[in-house]
């Protein structure tokens, strides 16, 4: 076999593995948190965002005592159905139940490392 035709083989199955392995680690990011858990506030924005990939982004006011300044949690959402009941509930106190994934390669899968999954509605 010719020596330009082996290194182009090779050059293509070095290609391949690098690839296959890229979206080994990024099937691996997705689906393995690093942490979980919930935040209570109240949701002060979710919107679509991006230029190439849209995702849902959104900020929750944490408020610990009545007077304080609030802390914001940035989060993102993937799913359209639960971006939907988040967007029901703005303005109310809710519970968001996340999961956060580090190190997620580019914004396309959201802006933050935190992804909200569900929301419950607290009473008052």
């Amino acid at each position: 076999m010719p020596t330009a035709k082996r290194t182009a083989l090779y050059l293509i199955a070095v290609v391949a593995i690098a690839i296959a392995l890229f979206a080994l680690y990024i099937s691996i990011a997705l689906h393995w948190s690093y942490s979980e858990g919930e935040r209570a506030g109240f949701v002060q924005k979710l919107s679509k965002k991006g230029w190439l990939c849209k995702t849902w982004e959104g900020e929750l006011a944490l408020v610990s005592l009545p007077g304080a300044a609030p802390e914001k949690f940035i989060f993102t959402v993937r799913d359209d159905a639960v971006a939907e009941r988040i967007n029901k509930q703005v303005g109310t106190r809710v519970a968001l139940v996340y999961a956060q994934h580090k190190g997620l390669p580019t914004s396309c899968f959201g802006d933050t490392d935190y992804f909200v999954e569900d929301i419950k509605t607290i009473q008052p």
